[in-house]
């Protein structure tokens, strides 16, 4: 066994007796949290504080409020969910040669009068030149490789591009909630240099959302992405503002300040807070994301809420388009709500697209010996590192 688990056994024991330590502070920190949050009733005014902070956290931008609460709409009696997923093999450098697959599950679920269900996986191989970089426009010599944290970016790229497929192809007459897995926000791009956000976000990510947008102008098709368990702060960040003596807040000589009342929301996260104040069904107020990455986004400007359910809070992100539309926003509301209770707390849709893109650890191996038997039938060489070939050995 590589892992001795009777050596932790006491280091285990010590961090819940931590964790139990502080769980009543961190009721009262709740407890306050919810008290600011009720209280502001002057949101224009905090409006206008959070746009004049400067801060290095993020804060929530508001949109209708701080503590509104709105019932689940009615479900339409025939409607449509779409969703992708993907998972991808990540380039190997001990292999024989350079390339990756990235594997996109899609489902089509029809309710209704004429229900049916279509469930897909389409597995893409990258192996040019073009495919395993992103090069600089004009700038010979100057590339990023794709692989690890870009690759999983450019997997949600494809997604986002399968999904505008799958809406394509649907009739214009069935509202459509169209479901992508995890953040709207492509947060990782803030590491990489500009041309690589101008190829993955600009040319890739908007403008499958804005194909996304032109379709709903024909059709009543709504795009929305879904987080389980957020561990996200931005709302609680707000409340952080709201509570500062300070006009402006400058988070830069934040340990400068003698009184710090925002020490007494430490630890509290936006879930936490949503779901005291949400009954099961019920969505939160919108809220705008600040994340520089916005700047770049436009018409699809990431705004979110929280939705409660029976045993947790979901954030549920949407672009501008469908915040600003009522009607997508409702059908957001009351068809992501409905995939969750069919599927037993998480979206149905999500879990088969997910179930339809995984590649298992098997997987991978049978794609490299593909690889590689097709490279020796081709007389090509197979060379891979020596760490690679001692870690499929068996030496004891």
């Amino acid at each position: 066994m590589a892992l001795d688990l009777s050596k932790i056994v006491t280091q285990v024991a010590a961090m819940v007796a931590r964790l139990r330590a502080d769980s009543r502070e961190r009721q009262e920190h709740l407890e306050y949290a919810l008290k600011v949050l009720k209280l502001q009733d002057d949101i224009e005014r905090l409006r206008e504080k959070i746009g004049a902070s400067r801060t290095t956290w993020l804060v929530a931008g508001l949109v209708d409020g701080l503590n509104q609460r709105y019932s689940v709409p009615s479900v339409p009696t025939d409607f449509t969910v779409i969703a992708s997923d993907g998972s991808h093999i990540d380039v190997d450098r001990h292999r024989s040669t350079r390339c990756y697959l990235i594997n996109i599950g899609s489902v089509t679920f029809r309710y209704g009068t004429k229900p049916g269900a279509v469930l897909d996986s389409l597995p893409y191989l990258y192996a040019g030149d073009e495919d395993l970089v992103i090069a600089a426009p004009g700038q010979r010599g100057r590339e990023q490789p794709i692989e690890g944290t870009l690759l999983g970016i450019k997997r949600s790229v494809d997604e986002c591009r399968h999904l505008v497929e799958l809406a394509s192809a649907l009739p214009v007459d069935n509202p459509t909630l169209a479901l992508l897995d995890g953040s709207l926000i492509l947060w990782n791009l803030e590491a990489y240099a500009d041309f690589v956000a101008e190829e993955l976000l600009d040319k890739g990510f908007l403008a499958c959302l804005e194909e996304m947008r032109r379709l709903s102008q024909t059709k009543r098709l709504a795009l929305a992405s879904y987080i389980s368990f957020p561990r996200s702060t931005d709302v609680v960040n707000t409340l952080r503002v709201a509570v500062c003596p300070k006009e402006i807040v400058d988070s830069d000589r934040c340990p400068a300040c003698e009184t710090r009342e925002c020490d007494a929301l430490a630890g509290v996260r936006d879930r936490g807070l949503f779901a005291s104040l949400l009954e099961p069904g019920e969505r939160s107020s919108l809220f705008i994301s600040s994340s520089k990455v916005q700047q770049r986004y436009g018409f699809h400007q990431v705004h979110f809420f929280y939705l409660k359910l029976d045993d947790e809070v979901a954030r549920v992100e949407i672009p501008q388009w469908v915040a600003a539309d009522e009607d997508l926003l409702s059908l957001t509301h009351t068809l992501v709500l409905d995939q969750c209770l069919r599927g037993h707390g998480y979206p149905i849709a999500l879990s088969e697209a997910h179930e339809k893109a995984v590649v298992t650890g098997a997987d991978a191996e049978n794609f490299w010996r593909l690889v590689e038997e097709s490279m020796v039938e081709e007389h090509l060489p197979v060379v891979g590192s020596a760490k690679n070939r001692s870690k499929r050995t068996r030496w004891v």
